[in-house]
């Protein structure tokens, strides 16, 4: 089955023409500069895709909208000649499946063109079940947010594959600060549209590093919006993410609120943050028999030591002792690379490829990729 695709644009688009004839998964029926003729052309066809000249259209996203929301396997795809950060927002929420720059980048149509194809034509690639990996500790200031965020990123590294990162921590979220972001959509943004979340919405709108498979999911701007996030929002939105990414990585605040029990209950690898001082380690004791009681797979729960020295009073055997479970991973401590990498917001591999601490981020991401799948 070939995709009938129209434009609409008040002049000749040769390249694209030439794009979609190369594609052959797509046949041109029309060009247009007549919308009025869309929406009869378009109520003909089972599955379609309509390029939207934007600048013809005077960037009336509202045209978009309306045929999303009529007719649902109809995916549209905006271009422009000055295309912006704000220009990219409205197109995707309105309901655009991307938004090209002309004069057209091929690479850039291709993909898109790839992407539209699968999802109409469900040729999606069999893949691997998602992977819900929670990053935990009860109490603040001993590195739980630069772990969950460098091992999302060696983890896309890795896989090659695509990779969420959420800041699930609703008051002291730093995940954005650690990588330098500003990202257009947060978290907010996603449980208050439930209607929009979908795979190609969530993989063409979340804050992607730098040219990486790592996507990030930011907390929510203003404390007044997340107190009105509720845990049902929550798991919803971590089905829609399971739907669309093979690592979800959910970063936590340090409290036991229902929100962060939702994430708890809903992953393959719980990774509890410690230090090597009596405090900690007491407290990690704590959080290991609360969770014991929590989830199903007391495998799940696993134990990662921070800012470990081996010259430290507590050694290995200690903390194993005292939590009665090994160690999953130890992180050595190497301040001046980690506060390098925080100051710059940039991850530790950047500032240091072959430093300890780059290096055991690396044997976490391996081993949690491990971990996981043979659970599966």
């Amino acid at each position: 089955m070939v995709i009938s695709t129209i434009i609409l644009s008040n002049s000749e688009q040769r390249i694209l023409k030439m794009y979609l004839e190369e594609h052959k998964e797509f046949r041109l029926l029309a060009e247009s500069f007549d919308s009025d003729k869309i929406y009869d052309a378009v109520n003909e066809l089972s599955k379609a895709l309509l390029f939207v000249d934007m600048d013809y259209m005077e960037q009336d996203y509202h045209f978009i909208s309306f045929l999303r929301n009529k007719y649902q396997d109809l995916r549209i795809i905006a271009f422009t000649q000055s295309p912006s950060t704000g220009e990219m927002i409205k197109a995707m929420r309105a309901g655009a499946s991307g938004l090209l720059s002309v004069p057209f980048i091929k690479d850039e149509v291709m993909s898109l063109l790839d992407r539209v194809s699968d999802d109409l034509l469900n040729n999606h690639k069999e893949k691997s079940k998602c992977r819900i990996i929670t990053i935990f500790s009860n109490k603040g200031g001993i590195g739980k947010t630069s772990i969950a965020s460098n091992l999302a990123l060696e983890l896309a590294k890795i896989s090659k594959e695509d990779v969420a990162l959420v800041d699930l921590n609703f008051q002291l979220g730093d995940v954005t600060t650690f990588w330098d972001l500003k990202p257009s959509f947060d978290l907010t943004y996603m449980v208050n549209n439930p209607d929009k979340i979908n795979k190609e919405f969530l993989l063409n709108t979340l804050e992607k590093y730098k040219n990486t498979s790592l996507h990030i999911l930011a907390d929510p701007p203003f404390f007044k919006g997340a107190d009105n996030i509720s845990s049902k929002q929550i798991e919803s939105l971590i089905s829609s993410l399971k739907g669309a990414f093979s690592y979800v990585v959910i970063d936590t605040s340090a409290g036991f609120d229902n929100k962060t029990m939702v994430a708890i209950k809903n992953s393959d690898i719980i990774l509890l943050v410690t230090v090597a001082n009596l405090p900690a380690l007491r407290n990690t004791q704590r959080c290991i028999e609360l969770f014991n009681s929590e989830v199903s797979d007391r495998d799940a729960i696993q134990v990662v030591v921070n800012r470990y020295m081996e010259n430290d009073e507590i050694g290995l055997e200690d903390i194993e002792k005292l939590l009665a479970q090994s160690v999953f991973e130890k992180i050595p401590n190497n301040y001046f690379t980690m506060m390098s990498a925080i100051n710059k917001g940039v991850p530790v591999s950047e500032i240091n490829n072959e430093s300890n601490v780059a290096k055991a981020y690396r044997s976490l991401a391996l081993k949690t990729a491990d971990f996981v799948y043979r659970k599966k």
